[in-house]
């Protein structure tokens, strides 16, 4: 059925790991969306961050641009944004319940080796300083290359839970 998402991979990380890696993008959809819910770090302040896979391995080449609009109920908003970074950067978050992540991603172009992989982010989180914040923006892989999955990994420390799926958005 068109418009819907259909599920290829799922991770449910229950003690700490150093990654979290989603693969199985391949042809079968133009577009996949990736939801990562209740992510919380080992070490308090640590970002989670993000990196494409090829052949199922870390692109960590310093290729990856992105901008967005950071957005905090304590303090003013802004804008963010950096070039030929190794990875895609988040906010800081917490060890604790009340620290959690949750976000969006939808990937395109991830199958076209003539084409740059980008992303949308929405992302919603309550951090280190116990406050509501969230990213709106993009970033992109300044690669031409075929990419097949997503990574996450904590800026210092571990991942030490959440649930990151990755479905296809049927065309």
């Amino acid at each position: 059925m068109a418009g819907s998402l259909i599920k290829i991979d799922e991770e449910i990380v229950t003690s700490a790991v150093a990654s979290v890696t989603l693969t199985g993008i391949d042809s079968t959809y133009d577009v996949y969306m990736v939801q990562y819910l209740n992510v919380f770090m080992s070490s308090s302040g640590a970002n989670n961050r993000i990196r494409f896979t090829v052949s199922g391995s870390a692109d960590t080449s310093a290729n990856y641009d992105g901008a967005s609009k950071q957005m905090y109920t304590n303090q003013a908003f802004y804008n963010a944004s950096s070039t030929n970074a190794t990875y895609i950067n988040s906010l800081g978050l917490g060890t604790t319940q009340d620290k959690s992540d949750n976000g969006t991603l939808y990937l395109f172009n991830f199958n076209n080796a003539s084409e740059y992989s980008f992303i949308t982010q929405e992302q919603v989180q309550t951090n280190s300083s116990s406050e509501i914040a969230g990213i709106m923006g993009g970033a992109t892989l300044t690669v031409q290359q075929a990419t097949d999955g997503i990574q996450f990994f904590a800026s210092t420390g571990n991942i030490a839970s959440g649930k990151f799926s990755l479905f296809g958005l049927a065309k």
